[in-house]
């Protein structure tokens, strides 16, 4: 990756809290500096209002954990975004996204060996990444296994890793493995 476009945050550019927050986050992403809160924390009450939300979807959604990051890697492999990545394979193997599994993912929806779920939930992602829209025939089928709250916050988990992949790629945002 070429360098950033926009460098880390030191305690100045960050501020009290959101410097509080980047050590706290660093820390139990297991990196001295995750660099990507170092960088989206310049942005002052965003960065803590982004933070919010993005917690309202992962850890804190309706989807189970493991189908959440199943989603995430997805997004992170089809947007080529490392960063991601690299985050979510550790996380998801917490989560039971075992070695096998990540590489289902990364095959996609036609991968032997994945439940017709996995492969559903794969189908909608894979669909929305391309068309910023779903079938009926992909909704009908995402709705047969998630209930309609979850079937919004599917869209805002999709939407939001497809935007932060843009955002992590566009800024350049250096890895932290």
């Amino acid at each position: 990756m070429s360098t950033p476009r926009i460098p880390t945050g030191s305690f100045k550019d960050l501020g009290p809290i959101n410097w509080a927050l980047w050590r706290i986050l660093s820390r139990v992403a297991g990196t001295p500096n995750a660099h990507l809160f170092s960088t989206l924390g310049r942005t002052g009450g965003l960065f803590r209002g982004w933070l919010f939300f993005s917690g309202r979807l992962m850890p804190g959604g309706k989807i189970s954990r493991l189908e959440t990051e199943l989603v995430i890697n997805r997004v992170a492999h089809l947007r080529e975004c490392g960063y991601e990545m690299d985050h979510h394979s550790r996380i998801g193997r917490r989560f039971g996204v075992t070695k096998e599994l990540l590489a289902q993912v990364k095959e996609g929806p036609e991968a032997l060996g994945l439940s017709e779920r996995h492969r559903t939930i794969l189908t909608a992602t894979d669909e929305l990444l391309g068309t910023k829209n779903l079938s009926d025939a992909t909704w009908s089928a995402l709705a047969g296994e998630f209930d309609e709250r979850q079937l919004i916050e599917f869209l805002l988990l999709v939407g939001q890793y497809d935007g932060l992949a843009t955002t992590i790629e566009t800024l350049r945002i250096e890895r932290d493995f």
